[in-house]
């Protein structure tokens, strides 16, 4: 596979605040709008990095101040989404959880969604980068 080259690729940093989601949502928007992405995989994308950047502000245990990255990359025929934190790599696993709870179902919606997803340390410092791909 190859890397997504700087033009196919761009990196933010957000608060890890309860608005992160939203900012995260705004920004892939932008981002797929001007690469000229359909609206299936950006609308599954934009759910699978709302999941993700959600699960970073919840339960990354990242020290105080620290921020979220947003990867997000274009390649092969690939949109993918990428939320680094400042916490502990931690073993991901999709729950079963009763219909009746209101949380606890993020990470099946991302392997319902996702192409291929995962978790690989983060690219620069201390941390992990959770990660899903959809189709274009």
């Amino acid at each position: 596979m190859t890397l997504p080259c700087a033009a196919n690729e761009n990196y933010w940093l957000v608060p890890r605040n309860t608005r992160a989601p939203g900012r995260a949502r705004m920004l892939l928007r932008e981002q797929a709008t001007a690469w000229g992405i359909g609206a299936r995989a950006a609308e599954a994308a934009e759910l699978l990095l709302s999941e993700l950047v959600t699960n970073a502000v919840r339960h990354s245990r990242a020290p105080q101040g620290r921020d979220i990255g947003i990867r997000i990359a274009r390649y092969e025929g690939l949109l993918r989404v990428e939320v680094a934190d400042a916490g502990p790599a931690v073993k991901l696993t999709p729950q079963v959880v009763p219909d009746t709870d209101e949380r606890g179902r993020g990470l099946a919606i991302v392997a319902a969604l996702a192409e291929r997803w995962g978790c690989c340390p983060r690219r620069h410092g201390i941390g992990k980068a959770v990660w899903a791909e959809v189709r274009e």
